[in-house]
């Protein structure tokens, strides 16, 4: 197969994947802590495409420039979502292969079968009743709330925007408590690349747990309006869909909860649902979504050949990364007088545009108020570059977040 030449300029850098000389580890300590001065220096160093290793010796490409990542993901026949010529080369133990691994789902799929996949998808998603949503976020936050109201100070990750994610998924997938445990553990196990292969046997043994009881009593979720779509999903293809719907549905939106947070807590303009300033949740989440976003790199795809993007070669069946951080930060987008805009790559673009965003909006602007309103005097309990971030090639992840608030007594339960 030809090469693909998208124009005639003359080539100023090979392959990332094969440049002579150290590639960027995305994976490290020193990365999480500061990966906006990384991605800075990425950009005088390489431009718009950074030589990048995801786990020790797995080489990517990642995409730090905003018109260029926008221009990928706009094109799956030249970079379609597949892996599975990548992975047959991918030994079995790379700790970041759950994350990338071919799975029958939209996510790692291309063309008829990505499109039969989506369908469905979008369809069971669409059919989520939002008002009744408001009603299953404040059922989750209120226990959770009183359970350490009167303490006076509280990790917000484990005690709050963990479970509260996690019970507001299970409800929406209809998994009972006993499965979704299992699936959390699982799932964990995959973001974090600590014994991932066993995670993601578990996970997918609690999913076809999930799929067999919901085949036998279907309810009002998405995992039963996926089983009664059109598209005819096995089981094997379902246990792949609720593999995506819970990756995006806990890490994720445990990430944006707690990073607009901290934002509003540190950041005087977001302090009026604290303590009286004068920016919405709202705009604190698109905020963090512009600048900081929960998921900082992902949407993966394989280019099918060799192919010439801003006079770099990207060779054929190699991972090329979208750094949604790197992207949304690039100066050749700026910010308005305004703030960010809207315009960020935190759900990404194109025919793989995350379909759950007004419902992920929803999940995470009630969370946040539900607690802001309970807890209006609360504050960080440490200095923020006393924070430390969690290691991992995607997320953009704290590891806790302590705060502090006057005692407060239980509220009134639903």
């Amino acid at each position: 197969m030809q090469p693909d030449r998208t124009h005639s300029r003359p080539v100023a850098l090979g392959s990332p994947i094969d440049i002579d000389g150290p590639r960027v580890a995305l994976y490290t300590e020193e990365f999480a802590a500061d990966p906006h001065r990384a991605y800075r220096e990425m950009r005088r160093q390489y431009g718009s495409l950074v030589p990048v290793d995801l786990s020790p010796g797995l080489p990517a490409t990642l995409v730090i420039g905003y018109h260029t990542a926008v221009r990928i993901l706009n094109d799956p026949d030249h970079f379609p979502a597949d892996p599975r010529t990548w992975q047959q080369h991918v030994p079995g133990e790379c700790p970041v292969l759950p994350m990338l691994e071919w799975r029958p789902n939209a996510l790692r799929s291309a063309g008829l079968e990505h499109l039969r996949y989506r369908q469905a998808n979008v369809a069971s998603l669409a059919e989520v009743d939002l008002h009744a949503m408001h009603a299953i976020v404040e059922a989750a936050a209120v226990p959770l709330i009183n359970a350490f109201c009167g303490d006076g100070a509280a990790d917000l990750i484990s005690q709050y925007a963990f479970p509260l994610t996690f019970q507001v998924l299970n409800v929406m997938l209809g998994c009972p408590a006993e499965i979704g445990q299992q699936v959390a553990s699982g799932m964990a196990a995959i973001f974090e690349g600590v014994n991932a292969d066993k995670g993601n046997a578990m996970l997918s043994d609690a999913l076809f747990d999930l799929v067999t009881l919901e085949r036998k009593s279907p309810g009002d979720d998405v995992t039963s309006r996926l089983l009664a779509h059109s598209a005819e999903l096995t089981d094997v293809e379902m246990i792949h869909q609720l593999v995506t719907l819970y990756g995006a549905g806990i890490e994720p939106q445990q990430n944006l909860i707690t990073n607009t947070l901290l934002l509003m807590m540190t950041d005087d303009r977001f302090a009026g649902n604290v303590h009286g300033g004068s920016m919405s949740t709202r705009d604190a989440l698109d905020e963090v979504l512009f600048t900081d976003p929960p998921l900082a790199n992902y949407c993966v795809s394989y280019p099918r050949q060799p192919i010439l993007i801003d006079d770099v070669w990207l060779p054929a069946h190699q991972p090329v990364v979208i750094s949604m951080s790197g992207c949304n930060n690039d100066p050749a987008i700026g910010v308005s007088e305004f703030g960010p805009n809207r315009s960020h790559l935190a759900w990404s673009v194109g025919p793989h545009a995350c379909p759950a965003r007004s419902v992920a909006y929803l999940v995470v602007q009630d969370a946040i108020d539900q607690l802001l309103d309970a807890l209006p005097e609360m504050r960080l309990a440490a200095k923020p570059e006393e924070l430390t971030w969690r290691p991992g090639p995607f997320h953009r992840a704290l590891v806790s977040l302590p705060v502090t608030f006057p005692k407060s007594p239980p509220l009134a339960m639903l």
